[in-house]
């Protein structure tokens, strides 16, 4: 089943994102070739698509697991929330209707 992973950041959270990126990068690359990833990325501060020193608000990811205790034990592993980027994880299920 699909899960939807919405993460909100501390505030300022750009420095600590920034350098935890290549671990959180990894991780959703190993869903992605698993078959796993839906969609990810992160929510700008601003509305742009390259937000620069104002950063970002959080994440979304939709992917597929197991159970919704499986998602949530690997959202609860993301490097961002073990660096401090994230301030809490909210782990739904997800249903997808459309596109198909």
């Amino acid at each position: 089943m699909l899960y939807c992973i919405i993460a909100e950041d501390v505030p300022d959270s750009l420095n600590q994102r920034l350098a935890a990126r290549p671990a959180h990068l990894q991780r959703l690359q190993a869903l992605q070739a698993a078959g796993c990833l839906l969609i990810a990325g992160p929510m700008p501060a601003i509305d742009s698509d390259d937000p620069g020193t104002n950063g970002y608000t959080g994440s979304l990811i939709v992917a597929e697991f197991p159970s919704l205790d499986a998602a949530q034990v690997w959202a609860n592993a993301d490097p961002y929330l073990q660096a401090g980027v994230y301030k809490h994880i909210i782990v739904k299920p997800f249903k997808l209707v459309l596109p198909k």
